[in-house]
């Protein structure tokens, strides 16, 4: 156990050099943080002299990857939103309607007129002429249904056909619902992870509760209202053809219209009616960037995919002079009028804008529509003072138990222990070098983590130093007791690791937030003191041992 090949050490060197170069940039948090922002902004928006003077703050030959750290340590917002599920339902009926009118209208000799009635937003209802032929109507509806895959509802369709009266209700089944919700709640999970991943946040927690609920943990952002307006907006783009310019929300329209108010200050009282249904819509939309209009205001630059750059060229073509409306929201953000063929898909929406509103408004179109609204039940801002106090408490804990045990080794070991001492220093060195390797978050009970694993980690050298005193009582030499020693506690160290690294897998699949958080770190402790105990402490003892060659010695 003492014979170590130079091949070996040269390895054992090379890796502790690396984590703790990995670790370095944590000692200049600001810093790199700091360098990392402005190295961020320049790619996305161009350099200036202040990004520039930021970014070289920092080499950049240098690793800059940092321990991220979690809402309780960086400061941030929390929110607690439940999705307005029941908002797809209506959606759902008012889309199914024109496909009800047509394949009713092919029964209309025997099932007489057709009309629309109003009912609950869940529901679509149609009065039909002759009530006693209401059988065939509903043989007719029950037509459209689809089947649905599900193995609770085996045999389901998605939708339900009843009558009242002369009536016709038809509604979505109850398999169909619980797809939808399911559905409709992981559409908003991806979009609100889209979204805030876009404006550049370090490691937020976005996690469905229940069946209806989404919890945001964002670190670093100003306030829950401002994660509010980022996420809580729909962000429903479409592009309308324009009836006309109107003075009142009650305007008389004709045929399939909609009124809708224009939403740039300078035109209050102004709306317009538009045709219902939209010429394109934003989920065609792939991507759109904050740019500047021909009078070089802000404005956002747009590209529509394959199919929509198609019907938006169309259009354009075959209405040139018209003015066209771009609709977010239930708002007329702009309606220009088409001046020419725009055949590649893109334009631009300009605005009233300012330069951080046009930034947003790409951001939440490239990210696309939530599904549904969202209604927040709970919103919290942490300051990042209480983040601050937290890295104090957690610092002196760390600086404590690190202090105790460096002066228990020293004391109960020695010389030996002294050795234990530095592995154990280059053992929080390496932990932090793979957090920031790996882009953990660190978090409170992650703290808790690593004093944990400062306890633990001479546990193995207080084994294999204890062989060695039983061995030394026996009246071996230095050397075969030193060699004895570590054979003899490798199998009682590997097997007591072995447990708890699998408890810190247990814990890390099974839990989320800061119980993944305090796993992670014990985990990775767990590595780095086995690698530095068993390694990098045998390395020293042997270096020494081949420097001093002492006749006896003292453990």
């Amino acid at each position: 156990m003492l014979q170590i090949t130079f091949f070996n050490r040269l390895v054992i060197w090379l890796l502790v050099a690396a984590g703790l170069l990995a670790a370095m940039p944590n000692a200049f948090y600001s810093r790199v943080e700091s360098h990392n922002d402005a190295v961020a902004a320049i790619e996305a928006t161009g350099a200036t002299p202040e990004l520039e003077a930021d970014a070289a703050t920092w080499p950049g030959l240098l690793p800059n990857n940092l321990v991220n750290l979690g809402l309780d340590l960086r400061g941030g917002a929390h929110l607690l939103g439940r999705v307005r599920v029941e908002e797809v339902y209506a959606e759902r009926m008012t889309a199914m309607w024109p496909e009800v009118r047509d394949a009713l209208r092919d029964e209309r000799a025997t099932i007489g007129t057709i009309r629309r009635v109003d009912g609950p937003e869940d529901q679509l209802q149609v009065r039909i002429q002759n009530a006693d032929q209401m059988a065939s109507a509903m043989e007719t509806v029950r037509g459209l249904a689809r089947q649905v895959v599900s193995l609770s509802y085996p045999g389901a369709t998605d939708i339900e056909v009843s009558a009242n009266g002369d009536v016709l209700v038809v509604q979505l089944s109850e398999a169909e619902r619980e797809l939808s919700d399911q559905r409709t709640v992981q559409q908003s999970l991806e979009i609100i992870r889209r979204r805030v991943d876009e404006v550049g946040t370090r490691e937020p927690t976005i996690q469905r509760q229940g069946s209806d609920r989404i919890i945001i943990q964002v670190p670093g952002i100003g306030s829950a209202q401002e994660l509010k307006d980022l996420i809580g907006t729909t962000a429903k783009l479409t592009f309308h053809p324009v009836v006309q310019r109107v003075s009142s929300p009650d305007a008389d329209a004709s045929g399939r219209t909609i009124t809708l108010p224009s939403a740039d200050p300078s035109e209050e009282g102004v709306y317009y009616v538009l045709e219902e249904s939209p010429v394109v819509s934003g989920e065609e939309l792939v991507d759109a960037q904050p740019d500047f209009d021909q009078n070089g205001q802000p404005a956002v630059n747009f590209r529509f995919n394959a199919s929509g750059a198609r019907k938006f060229g169309d259009y354009t073509a075959e209405n040139v002079g018209s003015p066209f409306a771009i609709v977010l929201d239930g708002e007329v953000i702009s309606a220009p009028v088409i001046r020419q063929h725009i055949p590649g898909g893109t334009g631009i929406i300009s605005g009233n804008f300012s330069v951080q509103e046009s930034s947003d408004l790409a951001v939440l179109l490239r990210a696309g529509a939530l599904p549904a609204g969202m209604d927040f039940l709970q919103e919290r801002t942490i300051g990042p003072e209480l983040g601050a106090d937290s890295i104090r408490a957690g610092a002196i804990a760390c600086l404590v138990a690190f202090a105790a045990v460096l002066v228990f080794m020293a004391l109960s070991y020695g010389l030996f222990g002294i050795f234990a001492n530095i592995a154990l220093l280059i053992n929080v060195g390496l932990i932090f070098g793979l957090l920031s390797t790996i882009g953990a978050t660190l978090t409170l009970p992650g703290i808790a983590g690593i004093v944990l694993t400062i306890g633990m980690a001479v546990d193995a050298n207080v084994l294999v130093f204890e062989r060695i005193r039983e061995e030394l009582k026996t009246a071996k030499g230095p050397s075969r007791a030193i060699s004895l020693g570590y054979e003899k506690a490798l199998s009682a160290i590997i097997d007591a690791n072995i447990t708890t690294f699998i408890t810190a897998a247990i814990l890390f699949v099974l839990g989320s937030g800061p119980v993944r958080g305090f796993s992670v770190t014990l985990a990775l402790g767990i590595i780095t003191s086995v690698f530095t105990a068993i390694y990098v402490t045998r390395l020293l003892i042997v270096t020494w041992f081949e420097r001093a060659r002492p006749k006896t010695i003292e453990v």
